[in-house]
């Protein structure tokens, strides 16, 4: 009981943080709305090769998985500021849960990512025609929001450790622009010569993607589905117990 109550407390001191400067929020979804506006149309014109799908349904969700990439892996600036302004240590002497500590400003990285998806899905949706499948849509947001979990429990962890911004972007610069690139989130990978597919299926992210997209056509009973599922719920949790770790020694 004292554990929710702990992290229902940091959960919404975070989130009003956030409510009262939120421009990092704004600056995180304008990103993928460019990329809708500037880049859709260039999907459209090779869909002929992309065969008999929607590229709407292709672009959209990865760019909801981009959002979620992007917001988590940088969540540790937030913490190296919390840091410097002495907020870290003193939540450090007080009797709340270190587990809480952690969960409750994760919690609150998912429910910006879900208001960001919806937004992102929203502007598709009024202005491009896209036409998810409502349930696949619902459940595609869920696992990028666990997704999305795991990297911010990773780099609140990696703020905690590297303790000052030039640090974590060089070690966060280093990790996003590969996988990025080979998570097939602006282009299937199935466009991509052999060797770069095989390379691509070494990340996990190129999973979680494909999954989202069967999710958002509808395609339940894809093996995209349940692999993707599966490899991004089994990546979240390690992540999450590195996390967790590391976090509760730099907070000890």
């Amino acid at each position: 009981m004292r554990f929710a109550h702990d992290t229902g407390l940091i959960f919404w001191s975070q989130l009003r943080s956030n409510l009262r400067n939120p421009m990092w929020v704004i600056i995180g979804l304008s990103q993928p709305i460019l990329y809708l506006v500037l880049f859709g149309p260039l999907i459209k014109g090779i869909a002929p090769s992309l065969g008999d799908v929607d590229p709407w349904k292709i672009l959209t969700p990865a760019l909801v998985i981009q959002t979620g990439l992007m917001g988590s892996l940088y969540a540790g600036f937030a913490i190296i500021s919390e840091l410097r302004a002495g907020v870290i240590e003193r939540q450090r002497v007080t009797p709340a849960d270190r587990g809480a500590l952690l969960l409750g400003r994760v919690l609150k990285d998912m429910a910006v990512l879900i208001v960001q998806a919806l937004v992102l899905v929203g502007v598709a949706v009024l202005a491009f025609g896209l036409r998810p499948d409502p349930l696949g849509l619902v459940l595609s947001v869920l696992l990028i929001a666990v997704m999305s979990a795991g990297l911010a429990a990773a780099s609140y962890a990696l703020g905690l450790w590297a303790r000052e911004e030039g640090t974590l972007a060089s070690v966060l610069n280093s990790v996003t622009l590969p996988v990025t690139l080979l998570s097939g989130i602006l282009l299937p990978m199935t466009v991509g010569p052999n060797w770069l597919q095989y390379i691509a299926k070494v990340n996990p992210f190129s999973h979680t993607v494909d999954a989202a997209r069967a999710l958002f056509r509808g395609d339940f009973g894809s093996t995209d589905v349940y692999l993707g599922t599966g490899i991004t719920v089994a990546v979240a949790l390690v992540l999450m117990v590195i996390g967790a770790r590391s976090f509760a020694r730099e907070n000890a």
